[in-house]
């Protein structure tokens, strides 16, 4: 039996928006209790509310799932994924497939670009990491002498990877355009290692 929490979810899954009064009947108890799990899925980031004109009054509040919250049901985006790249290579040469995902890296890493290029390197290391982590990425870095090193504890294409291992062209771009600087791939979990993991040097830090 499911639980009241992922009661709503489905019903904002069928109903993309709802009102608390909406959702209390559709999982059938008081709209207090809605009131008191919507809380608690908006604090992890599942759900949304935004207002909603309805007529004369003040605008009513509407509930919605966010992609984090669309993400807990089954999908077939990666299914989707794989077969639109083995199409692609059916008809692009690799070369041709590794330039797509790298213009795709670089506008990824424009969007950003402007705010942190002018930033200190740790500074802009830690805005590169809070902005990678709203991408689905999961960064450290840490300083090593004068080099810096970056670690990658989640990748978004990890998965599509395994099957279109050029995916992973996107992590080296994105990282090296937004620190305008070449980040070395030192380590890669393709080759057996734990994380992918990227080099800043000081050299390369100093020539810049």
């Amino acid at each position: 039996m499911k639980s009241t929490r992922d009661r709503i979810l489905q019903t904002l899954l069928t109903n993309p928006t709802a009102t608390i009064t909406e959702l209390a009947e559709a999982v059938d108890i008081n709209t207090i209790s809605v009131r008191h799990h919507l809380t608690n899925l908006q604090a992890e980031g599942l759900i949304q509310a935004s207002e909603e004109r309805h007529g004369v009054g003040r605008p009513r509040l509407v509930y919605s799932l966010t992609d984090t919250g669309l993400e807990k049901f089954p999908t077939r985006y990666m299914t989707l994924t794989n077969r639109l790249l083995e199409q692609l290579k059916t008809t692009l040469t690799q070369e041709e497939i590794n330039q797509v995902f790298i213009r795709m890296a670089k506008s990824l890493a424009t969007e950003h670009l402007d705010r942190i290029k002018k930033l200190p390197i740790e500074q802009k290391l830690e805005a590169i990491r809070k902005s990678l982590g709203d991408e689905g990425f999961m960064i450290e870095w840490q300083k090593i002498g004068e080099d810096y090193q970056i670690i990658e504890k989640a990748c978004p294409f990890y998965h599509v990877g395994q099957s279109h291992p050029e995916v992973f062209i996107m992590d080296q771009t994105v990282i090296s355009t937004m620190l305008s600087i070449p980040a070395d791939k030192v380590q890669c979990v393709l080759s057996g290692d734990v994380h992918c993991t990227y080099l800043i040097t000081g050299k390369s830090l100093a020539e810049a």
